[in-house]
């Protein structure tokens, strides 16, 4: 039997209707999923249920789909190593957390319903910590997401991006390439499904980062901005 959280009835009812899940079946797919994984040369990956079944759950149980994502999320280690070197619980981590400028919020619109996460980019210290900094500390906490937020694992996210209080030393540490690294993150890597992006207090300068980053999405995603 794998050893995964049970799902509360309201998500599993969504997570049957929705992604496909068949309890019967669940132990046979993260079976297939880490038997291929133990085939790969390249990759040292977890195994654990609760890390394999994210990944299925976000791929609606294609066991292939998962296997690529899952490739590509380990390859993003390498190809993003600004995201993923030194990733330590460390003062800085615990300052960019304690700013504000990510908030998952604890409880979603329903039982059944999506986490929402509120990214708040002009509250950080842009003198002391890059862009990069603050994506590394969400990188740790979508890890975390993975395998703890059956929400955000089974209904997605919905994401708030609020510009207020974002200055030029904030736009500072916007790039394209940065952006491009991250829309193919979240895209092509991470297990997870974005639900909508919501973009609020968007001044003239900001337009200009919104317009960049709708740029390097894909065409599924945009249709879920506002």
């Amino acid at each position: 039997m794998s050893n995964i959280r049970a799902l509360t009835p309201e998500l599993a009812k969504r997570a049957q209707e929705e992604l496909g899940e068949v309890p019967e079946r669940i132990d046979a797919d993260i079976q297939q999923l880490r038997d291929w994984i133990l085939k790969q040369p390249h990759l040292t990956a977890r195994t654990d249920d609760q890390f394999l079944v994210a990944f299925l759950r976000g791929c609606k149980y294609s066991v292939e789909k998962a296997k690529h994502k899952l490739d590509n999320y380990y390859a993003m280690r390498g190809a993003v190593p600004e995201l993923y070197k030194n990733r330590f619980v460390n003062d800085a981590a615990i300052d960019i957390l304690h700013s504000g400028v990510y908030l998952p919020l604890p409880t979603p619109i329903a039982p059944d319903g999506p986490r929402i996460h509120i990214s708040r980019y002009g509250v950080f210290d842009s003198s002391k910590y890059s862009m990069s900094d603050i994506i590394k500390v969400r990188t740790m906490l979508g890890d975390i997401q993975f395998r703890e937020d059956d929400n955000a694992m089974v209904m997605g996210f919905l994401e708030v991006i609020d510009f207020k209080g974002v200055g030029p030393g904030h736009i500072f540490h916007f790039n394209a390439v940065l952006v491009k690294k991250i829309a193919v993150l979240g895209d092509k890597a991470w297990p997870y499904r974005p639900k909508g992006f919501h973009f609020i207090n968007v001044n003239s300068s900001c337009e200009k980062i919104m317009s960049l980053a709708k740029g390097m999405m894909s065409d599924k995603i945009k249709k879920r901005v506002s």
